[in-house]
Parts: C-alpha cells; sequence; structure tokens
C-alpha cells in the first residue's frame, strides 16, 4: 500500500475473509501478514488498470481500500475471481445461484449488436487498445491480441466468461468486423467448431477488418453500394441462412431486388438499416433441396424447407424458409431475375 511493488504472498480464502501470509524459504509464516475483509467488497476481473498486467484482479472494501491481487494464469485468475465472488454473496443465496448459473451456461446478450460492440472498441478512450506486434518476421500495425480483446469483452459486460467472449469474438470475425493477422490466428479459422475460431491467446493477433472502419469506404464502392440498393423491391421477408465460416444458422431479413437485381440479407438486432450481405442474382442458379436427410455442405439443425443459391462466383448459399410454400415464392421471385 505504501510502495506500489509486487510481492509473492500465499493466499487462503474463508467464508467472510482473505488472509495473506509472507512467504519464507518457500515456506508461508505461521500468522498471517494481512487480511482482506470481504463483506461489503466489490471485485473487477479482468482489472485493465495495469495494461501490462492481465492477471490482475482488483478488490475494493468497504472503506474503500483498493487491493490489486496478480495470479499465475488466466484460469487461475478466473477461479479465484469465481470463488471470491462466491464469498462476497455467501449471505445471498439468489446471487450465488445466479453465479453459478451465469459458470455454467452460456447466453449471449439479448438483441446484442454487434456494430455497437465494434462501435464501443474503437473508442480512442475506453475502447480497445491498439499496439504494433511482431509475427516470424513481419511486422502489423494497430493490431491486439486475442486474450486482450477477450479480457475486453468481459470488463465491458458484453460476456460472463471466457468462452462466451470467445464465442462472441468468434461473431464478430464471422461478420467480417474483425480479422485474423499472422499464422498463429489465420490458421485458427480453418476449425468449424466455435471454440477453435477465436484463439483467447496472447500470442494470436487480430486487427480491425477494412469493412468496419467508415473511413476506409472509397466513394467509387459508396456510389456501388447506393446502386445495389436502388432497385425496385420485389420480396422481402425473414429466412434463416447457413454462415459461410462457422456453419450456424442464424435469423436475416432478406430483401429482394430488381433493375438492378440483387439480394440482400439483414441482421435484424442491429439498429442501422444496412445490408450485412447481398449478391447480384445474375447469372445464379437457385433450387430446392430434398427434405429426406441433410444435403452436402450442410451442417447444424436443419429443419427443412431448403433451398440453394449458387451465385456467378460459384458461391453457395443455404437458406431456409418456415415453410415448403414460402421455399417456391422465394424461388419463383428470384429465378426472373437470374
Amino acid at each position: 500500500h505504501i510502495v506500489r511493488n509486487w510481492k509473492v504472498r500465499w493466499f487462503v480464502l474463508l467464508q467472510d475473509k482473505l488472509l495473506y501470509y509472507k512467504i519464507e524459504g518457500g515456506k508461508k509464516e505461521p500468522s498471517p501478514k494481512g487480511r482482506i475483509l470481504l463483506d461489503g467488497c466489490t471485485i473487477t476481473c479482468p482489472c485493465l488498470e495495469y495494461e501490462n498486467r492481465p492477471l490482475v484482479i482488483k478488490l475494493k472494501t468497504k472503506t474503500n481500500t483498493d487491493y490489486f491481487l496478480e495470479c499465475c494464469s488466466r484460469e487461475e485468475r478466473d477461479s479465484w475471481a469465481l470463488d471470491i465472488t462466491g464469498a462476497i454473496h455467501a449471505g445471498h443465496p439468489v446471487q450465488v445461484e445466479d453465479l453459478h448459473r451465469k459458470k455454467n451456461s452460456f447466453k449471449l446478450l439479448e438483441n446484442i449488436s454487434l456494430h455497437h460492440i465494434v462501435e464501443r472498441m474503437c473508442d480512442s478512450g475506453t475502447g480497445i487498445k491498439l499496439t504494433r506486434n511482431l509475427e516470424q518476421g513481419s511486422r502489423y500495425k494497430e493490431t491486439f491480441t486475442g486474450s486482450s480483446l477477450v479480457d475486453w469483452l468481459i470488463s465491458n459486460s458484453f460476456a460472463v466468461s471466457r468462452f462466451e467472449a470467445v464465442t462472441l469474438a468468434s461473431m464478430l470475425m464471422e461478420e467480417n468486423f474483425l480479422k485474423p493477422v499472422g499464422a498463429r490466428s489465420t490458421e485458427a479459422t480453418r476449425y468449424s467448431d466455435i471454440s477453435e475460431q477465436f484463439l483467447d491467446d496472447s500470442t494470436a493477433l487480430y486487427m480491425f477488418a477494412e469493412s468496419s472502419n467508415k473511413n476506409t469506404v472509397s466513394k467509387q464502392e459508396l456510389q456501388f453500394n447506393i446502386s445495389e440498393l436502388s432497385g425496385t423491391i420485389v420480396k422481402q421477408g425473414f429466412l434463416i441462412k447457413q454462415g459461410h465460416k462457422r456453419k450456424n444458422w442464424k435469423v436475416r431479413r432478406f430483401v429482394l431486388r430488381a433493375d438492378p437485381a440483387f439480394l440482400h440479407y439483414y441482421d435484424p438486432t442491429k439498429e442501422e438499416n444496412r445490408p450485412v450481405g447481398g449478391f447480384s442474382l445474375r447469372g445464379c442458379l437457385v433450387s430446392a433441396l430434398e427434405d429426406n436427410g441433410v444435403p452436402a455442405g450442410v451442417k447444424g439443425n436443419v429443419q427443412g424447407n431448403l433451398f440453394k443459391i449458387i451465385t456467378k462466383k460459384d458461391i453457395h448459399y443455404y437458406i431456409q424458409a418456415s415453410s415448403k410454400a414460402e421455399r417456391t415464392q422465394w424461388i419463383e421471385a428470384i429465378k426472373p431475375l437470374t
């Protein structure tokens, strides 16, 4: 508290307090060096006040005394934080039950806007810190590590666990807000399992994708997008689309336009009315898929009523309708525009 240095201490967690002992000759002394009363404490994990110390937990006591505790690994840090939080809320069984539910379950925030998260990440004051990094002789500007993004997502309450933060980061990559940089993180994108899409690792590098930076959109690209969206709306509605990288299924609002013929899809959880994807229908092939069995190229939970669109560039889109009648309506509306 007086000299702001770091010392090794042996910690013992009791029901209402955290004791710490001095280490002498590799053994702890019999009497504790000090104690932290947990009644009325608040805990911050991860604590980003020390940029170069991502394994720090912060405890603020009822008397506003700050304790900074550094662990040996992220797993150990999160385990200590969970147990200390449980001790703080020991007299409140509902909070303890909620704590364990969050630990053992996975649920993203409802109606979460990925665009909003990226805007927060880009904030010059409270956003994620961008640094220069060197990997295998290549120098990258304005990057961040996988583990630092996971810490940032948790500290900003976008996720309640590291698993959830990794899943959210994978979604940001899938929607082209982020991109992997260097061999370590790029190689991980080969896997379809969500737990392997994004690396919670201090050696894996990532950066903002150009599509998420409004300043990188050229005047020519902007005019092209306006041209795409200027066509007459022929049909629109909600369908379920399979992702290209992580083969999961997401609800999208599809808008079919003619003159020029384009099919765009929107994320219904985002406030801004901008498509998250789309393609020209010229030269496309559209067809219904059989409902008996899962066709090649389709993964995950398939309810049937599938149809496929193959673009002129040989990109395959798999889409589910809510009924056979709706599937037929979409196919009949798309075919004349191909």
